[in-house]
């Protein structure tokens, strides 16, 4: 297919249904925030996400997933979905921050992306270490070759103040103690966060409305792929890491083409050509409202991006016809 095909196939065709797979996997979701079982809420997004990615017109393949074939029943790396069309590979993420969403706390997200095959960078199921950035700076200005101290500064160098007006955002891990201290003694404040960090990236787009200047630290390399996909879109700089630390994990990589352990990969090397992305609210956050129920409609909250044009376009539904939610009930 060309790419001017291509293009208008992903433009066109694509927008909305996506939009209709994460409001659906949203909305699943929200039916069990707050009872404190993540995994029965992963369940029914996970579910609704794959009934639904078969009735969009693709042949996708599963590139970013739940896991590895034979570990799960749906939406594992290598699985053909939709009801055929061009070929593309899916990134999915049915619900993201399921702790969140379990819990009732801020930020979970239902996230799908969708790009041109053999776009999107294939990864194992490991950390990677992730630095990123919004629109508006210079080429290179932050790498992960440099110290978190050296990119604060570098930052707030940028934007002309102290960096003490610098905010970076950061999983609340024992494993980021050292990287929390480090961003602290160069003045700069700590917004941490204990879940969703592929909003918490997006969050690095818009820091006059987030209050976030830099995301940095270790996470799943799968949300990474995903976040990256959201910047390509949006814009920003991004960078990441994948953590090889036991053979294991080298081999896992090298089965997926990777033979460079140590290679850091920018944002174009993550996400190539087109691609669309499509997040949908499942609980209240600063990028999301999360579902609303009412005894009449279902109000769900809903960005697609598109790479190709830089478009963000907000989607607010009011969904009458219970009958489509039948099954998540």
């Amino acid at each position: 297919m060309s790419a001017a095909r291509m293009a208008q196939v992903l433009d066109r065709r694509l927008a909305l249904d996506m939009a209709q797979v994460t409001e659906r996997c949203a909305v699943a979701a929200a039916r069990l925030r707050g009872r404190g079982d993540e995994q029965a809420a992963d369940l029914a997004a996970m579910d609704t996400c794959f009934r639904e990615l078969n009735e969009i017109p693709v042949s996708g393949t599963v590139v970013i997933g739940e896991g590895v074939a034979g570990e799960w029943d749906h939406l594992y790396v290598g699985e053909t979905l939709g009801r055929g069309g061009a070929e593309v590979d899916l990134a999915v993420d049915a619900l993201e921050g399921s702790t969140l969403c379990a819990k009732n706390m801020e930020g979970s997200i239902a996230v799908l992306a969708i790009a041109e095959r053999g776009s999107l960078l294939k990864v194992p199921p490991v950390y990677m270490e992730k630095l990123a950035i919004g629109p508006g700076y210079p080429d290179g200005i932050v790498s992960l070759s440099q110290s978190p101290q050296d990119n604060v500064r570098a930052i707030a160098e940028a934007k002309g103040v102290p960096p003490s007006e610098i905010t970076a955002l950061i999983l609340d891990r024992p494993r980021h103690a050292p990287l929390i201290e480090a961003v602290r003694k160069t003045g700069a404040a700590v917004k941490l966060i204990t879940d969703g960090d592929v909003a918490g990236i997006i969050h690095t787009t818009n820091p006059q409305e987030s209050g976030v200047d830099i995301y940095l630290g270790l996470g799943g390399a799968a949300e990474g792929v995903l976040a990256a996909a959201a910047l390509r879109c949006i814009g920003g700089q991004m960078q990441g890491r994948l953590v090889l630390d036991t053979e294991k994990k080298r081999e896992q990589a090298k089965a997926l083409g990777i033979r460079d352990a140590a290679k850091v990969y920018d944002l174009e090397e993550m996400v190539r050509g087109d691609c669309l992305v499509a997040a949908t609210g499942v609980t209240d956050g600063a990028l999301l409202m999360g579902v609303r129920f009412s005894r009449e409609v279902i109000e769900t909250d809903t960005i697609v991006l598109r790479a190709a044009t830089g478009t963000v376009r907000r989607i607010s539904t009011q969904h009458r016809d219970f009958r489509k939610f039948r099954l998540e009930a």
